[in-house]
């Protein structure tokens, strides 16, 4: 290049030059750096001009993909956050019908069927969490009004629910054990209270209490006991379990724990 310029300047009239300095390098009003930054600029404008040519299409179109993606994803999320805010409205609508009038010849009222047909509704169809608080309040609807079989039916698929929430379905064993823990077949109901007794679990106290029903039921008096003075000298269990433990442990003849409870504010049938 330097060659180049040379002769651009060596065949140009004598009159151009201004005196040669071996240093600089100039000609008659021009610097060489000068012509460089010239040539430069001319190659980057045809090179930027060559560039959007070839590839101008593909940068539109990627700049509108851009564009198209970040409104689908603002209409997704305006789309969710309606679906939640409907949702969340059914659940309170219904709520307040399962909390009208309990029925009063057996039968369900009104608004009590309309809010189990509700909660069945989104234990099918709405999104997690809601479908689980769904399922727990359909199910105690439905043993409320008479309705057993539906109860169980709903405790078992929330328990079985691996999308569930542990806490939730673990309630939902709970909830089935207390309705079979004075009829339903023993080793079920055992087998749903293993899980719930261990250390740790925070439905642990309540599931002792039902696993002293389940003994009492079966004639193990002497379980019972033990896992009843168990439940009446644990601090951490709620004050309702150890006042209902000294309770019962009085009707068996044992003198009341400290802290507990008199037993004559309990009854000793098992609750279903």
């Amino acid at each position: 290049m330097n060659k180049a310029l040379s002769a651009v300047c060596l065949d140009l009239s004598p009159s151009l030059w201004s005196g040669r300095d071996q240093g600089a390098g100039t000609c008659k009003g021009l610097d060489v750096a000068d012509i460089f930054d010239e040539v430069n600029e001319d190659l980057r404008a045809e090179r930027a001009k060559q560039f959007a040519l070839r590839y101008g299409w593909f940068v539109a179109l990627l700049a509108a993909l851009l564009v198209a993606a970040a409104v689908a994803w603002q209409a997704w999320h305006w789309h969710q956050a309606r679906q939640v805010n409907d949702v969340a409205t059914a659940y309170l609508g219904a709520m307040r019908g399962a909390n009208g009038p309990a029925p009063t010849d057996g039968q369900p009222t009104p608004s009590r069927n309309a809010a189990m047909s509700e909660f069945d509704r989104l234990a099918s169809t709405g999104p997690e969490g809601y479908r689980s608080l769904a399922r727990l309040r359909g199910a105690a609807l439905h043993a409320s009004s008479g309705d057993l079989p539906g109860a169980l039916a709903e405790w078992d698929r929330l328990s079985a629910d691996t999308a569930a929430d542990p806490l939730l379905r673990d309630l939902a064993n709970l909830m089935w054990v207390q309705h079979q823990v004075d009829s339903g077949d023993p080793a079920a109901v055992e087998g749903r209270l293993q899980p719930l007794i261990v250390s740790g679990s925070p439905w642990r106290h309540l599931a002792l209490e039902n696993q002293a029903w389940l003994a009492l039921r079966l004639g193990r008096t002497d379980q019972a006991r033990d896992t009843l003075r168990q439940l009446a000298a644990d601090p951490a269990a709620p004050d309702g379990v150890r006042g209902r433990a000294n309770g019962l442990l009085a009707r068996m003849g044992e003198p009341a724990r400290a802290g507990g409870t008199p037993a004559a504010a309990f009854s000793t049938e098992p609750r279903g």
